[in-house]
């Protein structure tokens, strides 16, 4: 058994270990945005989808002889594939810059054949590895349940999940990363060859198929195939698990980062349950989990709707333990519904196919359809009903009394599943534009409607106000939020070089993050304003006078480039056009999620060279409720040798105009910082916590944490 055991837990570890190393690589080149992990995950699932559906008729269709024969040449050809790509890219898995999008558009379709370059192959295999040797073990030692390679499969993905953000990303580059993986591989690839060689029985019996033959007295007596209601049950189950795991996962990285934690966290419970359930069907006890799924879907109802006035700790736990839950009720029925080893490949086939499902819905329909995400309040209105057809199913409840029961149960909770789905729509706001794509959700809302000088239009991306606007013609131009004038950027405004009293020259100056446009208030005629944008929804909010008026109301020349900002600015780099910026703005954050490739080593090394002279500033907002940002930024300030500033600018009590912010200015400028009303911001090193300068191959956000 030792010989299956082995190559099926490493197979399964290096699944789950490429999944995060390669997303987390190519998560800089699309804005950093939660779909990336999403789209990820869809790709994944399709792959998983396609490698059973290879071993079921592998199985079914050719003989011992022929699967072995088959089998052993595909991957022998896949590691030739991935050896031949580790030559040309430097590293195995991790695609060149050349292959970074020129634009924003299409980046389902792009991210989808990028990871199909990269990964596409070793993953194929990688994703027939338990159908393919479950089944073989089952022919070799007939009578002997193959469900427990499963477990061992599920533990190896778990282990795999468990060590990425603790020991993997912590402490080795993403391209040792990758090549520790790649001689994970080729072990793997031996050892599944050996299997496929090792195996293969004697005589005539290895060139007879194999699928659908009895292999126990047991399986002789089995109906030839399952009922039609339970191989639904198949695709329903896991599919609505699948759901519940991307939409909390999106959930956790839209309010916090984009980071592998928060993939790795909903994930490693999701196969947590696989593994429990798998084990031993005594681990899921129906009468004490449906009443928990009651609980926790009521809790992350709560969760969802209150996340603002919720610590962050809180929303995390509560959602992991509601998926936890709900991934339980849904593994732990699939478990008693599985079938005979006769029926391996195509239960497993059928378990993938719901999965797709699940990342189908949340990836693809749900951005398409809802203007909200509203893929959460489903899935746990739908997750609650599942509970509770199972329990009418399936009760314990002596048969007798089930109708009774089952009514009462029913009339308690008939309400329970619009909970989810009710509980968000409880609020004042009002709304008077909202749309969604694949980097996030949108809405414009009016606040204060009846009170005309108070009366604004705020931007709100996620649960984050990304600007508002007066609509009263006096209050118009005033930059509001984040940009007071006693904020880090209005004391960047007041007393740059170019902007001081007898100077009043004009200025060149770049952003980061568009918003509503609120910065283009500071320009005067002359100026000249360069936006850096890569979400297009946002662009049309900003340029839509009913909303917000800030970009058609700039005297100065305005000029928004569409994609990534860092991306971009190396692009114009390259075509020979350095910007000469006197003041450059890092403003681009989603949420409180953190585009970490605009905070590193690199990524300044590029901003520097868009910069005017030595009394050149670059602006960063650190304002964040999670993670505090200042030791990264103060890192890269004793990298460049600059001066740095912190302004933390509280709000002023009862100001409808203004919000707290926490800026960091980083300049070489000696006139700037002689300034007294400036140099009383220095950041004082001793009050900075020392930390390793962030690259493109290494940061950890588990450090800055609040």
């Amino acid at each position: 058994m030792l010989r299956y055991a082995v190559p099926i837990t490493l197979g399964a570890f290096l699944l789950f270990q490429v999944q995060p190393l390669i997303a987390r690589h190519i998560l800089p080149w699309f804005g950093g945005t939660p779909a990336v992990w999403t789209t990820c995950m869809l790709f994944f699932q399709l792959l998983l989808l396609g490698g059973y559906a290879y071993s079921h008729l592998l199985v079914c269709r050719l003989s011992p002889r022929g699967q072995a024969i088959v089998h052993t040449v595909i991957i022998a050809g896949s590691l030739v594939v991935l050896l031949g790509l580790a030559q040309s890219w430097g590293a195995p898995l991790l695609p060149g810059s050349q292959w970074r999008p020129a634009d924003s558009s299409l980046p389902i379709l792009r991210i989808v054949l990028l990871l199909a370059m990269a990964v596409g192959l070793p993953y194929f295999i990688l994703a027939t590895t338990s159908p393919m040797l479950q089944a073989w073990f089952s022919r070799v030692f007939p009578g002997v349940s193959p469900y427990r390679l499963y477990t061992l499969s599920n533990i190896g993905s778990l282990l795999a999940l468990v060590t990425y953000p603790v020991v993997m990303e912590p402490h080795f580059t993403l391209r040792s990363q990758a090549w520790i993986w790649g001689a994970g591989y080729g072990l793997f690839v031996v050892g599944y060859i050996y299997c496929a060689l090792r195996g293969l029985p004697r005589g005539a019996d290895a060139d007879a198929a194999t699928c659908l033959v009895p292999t126990t007295e047991a399986d002789a007596g089995d109906e030839a195939l399952p009922s039609a209601a339970r191989r639904w049950a198949w695709v329903l189950l896991p599919a609505l698990a699948s759901l519940m795991l991307l939409a909390i996962t999106n959930q956790m990285c839209q309010e916090v980062a984009v980071i592998p934690f928060l993939w790795v966290l909903p994930l490693s419970l999701y196969l947590l349950s696989f593994i429990i359930c798998f084990d031993s069907p005594r681990w899921y006890v129906r009468i004490v989990y449906l009443p928990l799924l009651m609980l926790a879907v009521v809790a992350a109802a709560y969760i969802t709707a209150e996340q603002e006035n919720l610590d962050i700790r809180l929303q995390i736990g509560g959602l992991s333990l509601a998926l936890f839950v709900a991934c339980m009720v849904c593994h732990g029925e699939l478990v008693a519904l599985k079938p005979a080893p006769r029926h391996l490949t195509a239960f497993y086939l059928a378990v993938a196919v719901g999965g797709a499902l699940g990342g189908l819905f949340v990836g693809v329909l749900a951005p398409l359809a809802f203007r909200g995400y509203w893929e959460l309040p489903i899935g746990l209105a739908l997750t609650w009903l599942v509970g509770l057809a199972v329990f009418l199913w399936r009760s314990p409840v002596p048969r007798p009394a089930r109708p009774w029961v089952g009514y009462g149960l029913l009339g308690v909770t008939i309400g329970l599943p619009f909970v989810p789905l009710v509980y968000p729509l409880q609020t004042d706001e009002k709304i008077v534009y909202a749309g969604r794509n694949f980097y996030g959700m949108l809405k414009v809302r009016e606040d204060y409607p009846d009170e005309p000088m108070r009366r604004r239009h705020t931007l709100v991306h996620g649960r984050i106000i990304h600007g508002w606007q007066f609509l009263a013609s006096a209050k118009r131009r005033l930059a509001t939020s984040y940009y007071s004038p006693t904020s880090g950027m209005g004391l960047t405004m007041a007393n740059h070089p170019r902007r001081r009293p007898g100077a009043m020259e004009p200025i060149r100056f770049g952003v980061l993050g568009l918003g509503v446009g609120t910065l283009a208030a500071f320009m005067q005629e002359g100026d000249y304003l360069r936006f850096y944008e890569i979400n297009p929804e946002v662009l049309h909010i900003a340029q839509d006078t009913r909303y917000f008026s800030y970009l058609a109301q700039c005297p100065a020349k305005v000029d928004v480039v569409m994609g990534d900002g860092r991306i971009s600015l190396e692009r114009e780099l390259q075509m020979g056009e350095p910007q000469r910026f006197d003041i450059l703005a890092l403003d681009a954050f989603s949420s409180d999620s953190v585009p970490c490739h605009l905070l590193t080593k690199e990524a300044f090394d590029i901003y520097v060279q868009h910069l005017r002279d030595e009394d050149s500033v670059i602006a960063v907002d650190i304002s964040n409720r999670v993670l505090d940002l200042q030791p990264v930024v103060y890192a890269v300030g004793r990298y460049l040798g600059w001066k740095v500033l912190t302004v933390h600018d509280p709000a002023p009590k009862d100001s409808d105009a203004f919000s707290a912010s926490d800026w960091m200015l980083l300049t070489r400028s000696q006139t700037f910082t002689a300034l007294p009303e400036v140099a009383q911001y220095l950041t004082d090193p001793g009050e900075v916590r020392q930390m390793r300068l962030w690259t493109d191959d290494y940061h950890n956000l588990f450090q800055i944490m609040k």
